[in-house]
């Protein structure tokens, strides 16, 4: 059955905004590689960035191959490339980290507002395999976003509704190459590991496309959910850029508890996924019941939830971020947590009326064991703290 292609550019044009350059992830993979000939062939203008991750003795070469490819369709085309060095923990995790950061300085740097990733119906399916085995949530089940803001620049994943398959049969229709990276086969990721159950699950019916339907139906669920979760925004208050929980809060929808104290978390943390569903239950019984507790780099104490001292980031020079929130600005200085040295110095702290937990992992300046300032527990002296995001419960 022939591949309809007007479909294709239409889910390609009405999933992207008109009349803006748009900035293309291309990896040279199927899916990268049908985005941009769709993009293409829907008018848009288009610009494209691939992402060397140095992680296979190729990689450069193919990176120079979708280059020349890009010259040969009058595409301009950058190279981007991860110096990564050893990597600990999670490889692929860090990995599309890295990237998706790449990509966006691209962007900013290009002057492009709009991004288009190549993501796909059987994406949104693998996604929400790897929820299950981390049993999570209506919002870690709800698929993939497909839109969001990334500071100055829009990213949008218009194929979402497309299949991994249709788009190599329309490629291979027009005569259109691409590469397959070998690590999509890997065993070793839990990615590829999720590829291969997909296909193993289709003669039960359980295929990328029904998968994708209950991501839909759970995404729709969470939007009603997300109304609910605004309005129990009333009882969260931001303090020094921790968060106290109103006993208001327990009172609503476990639901609403649970997503609460998970935006919480990665809005502390700075994390992309929550923790598994049961240490997120034993976090909000913490805090319902003012316990202590804690999970994921923050600690929970007597209704309030912070960073952990031990998890915050390493010191930094003033007018940089501070573990991923604080930007201190003013004269010349080291940034680092104020801790329970640098709050002996602060004879006042007792007058902002915050817990001492809260004041120790606020930001300090230091010069050596000199403190400088400590702007949050009233010792600015010229220097000011400020958080990079405000808190809220949007996803």
């Amino acid at each position: 059955m022939p591949v309809d292609e007007a479909r294709l550019v239409g889910l390609v044009r009405d999933g992207l905004p008109a009349g803006e350059t748009i900035g293309v992830a291309l990896s040279g993979g199927g899916d990268s590689t049908a985005l941009l000939h769709l993009c293409l062939r829907a008018g848009f203008c288009v610009e494209a960035v691939t992402v060397d991750h140095r992680l296979r003795a190729d990689s450069a070469d193919e990176a120079e191959a979708v280059g020349s490819a890009c010259r040969a369709l009058g595409v301009p085309h950058d190279i981007r490339v991860w110096e990564n060095g050893p990597v600990a923990g999670n490889l692929m995790d860090q990995a599309r980290r890295a990237r998706m950061g790449l990509i966006l300085d691209w962007a900013r740097e290009r002057g492009i507002g709009v991004v288009a990733l190549g993501h796909t119906r059987d994406d949104v399916a693998e996604t929400v395999l790897m929820g299950l085995s981390r049993a999570a949530g209506i919002a870690g089940l709800s698929g993939m976003r497909r839109e969001f803001d990334a500071g100055s620049v829009s990213v949008h994943r218009p194929l979402l509704d497309a299949g991994r398959e249709e788009l190599r049969d329309w490629l291979r229709g027009r005569g259109i190459g691409w590469v397959d990276d070998p690590t999509n086969e890997n065993d070793r990721f839990t990615r590829a590991r999720a590829r291969k159950a997909l296909a193993a699950l289709a003669p039960l019916g359980i295929t990328a496309e029904r998968l994708a339907e209950v991501a839909g139906n759970l995404a729709r669920a969470q939007e009603a959910l997300a109304v609910q979760l605004a309005r129990a925004g009333r009882w969260v208050e931001e303090r020094a850029g921790a968060l106290r929980f109103d006993a208001g809060l327990w009172g609503e929808p476990g639901e609403v508890q649970r997503q609460a104290v998970v935006a919480a978390l990665l809005w502390l943390n700075g994390a992309e996924y929550a923790p598994r569903a049961a240490e997120v239950e034993r976090l909000v019984a913490a805090l319902a019941g003012g316990r202590d507790a804690t999970l994921a780099g923050c600690r929970a104490r007597k209704g309030w939830l912070m960073r952990e001292p031990r998890a915050v980031g390493a010191a930094v020079q003033v007018g940089d971020v501070w573990d991923g929130r604080w930007l201190v600005e003013g004269p010349e200085g080291e940034v680092r947590a104020l801790g329970a040295e640098g709050l002996r110095l602060v004879k006042d702290w007792r007058a902002t009326g915050l817990p001492r937990e809260v004041l120790l992992v606020t930001p300090g300046v230091w010069r050596g064991e000199t403190l400088l300032a400590a702007p949050l527990a009233q010792h600015s002296a010229g220097w000011q703290a400020r958080l990079q995001r405000p808190f809220t419960f949007s996803r």
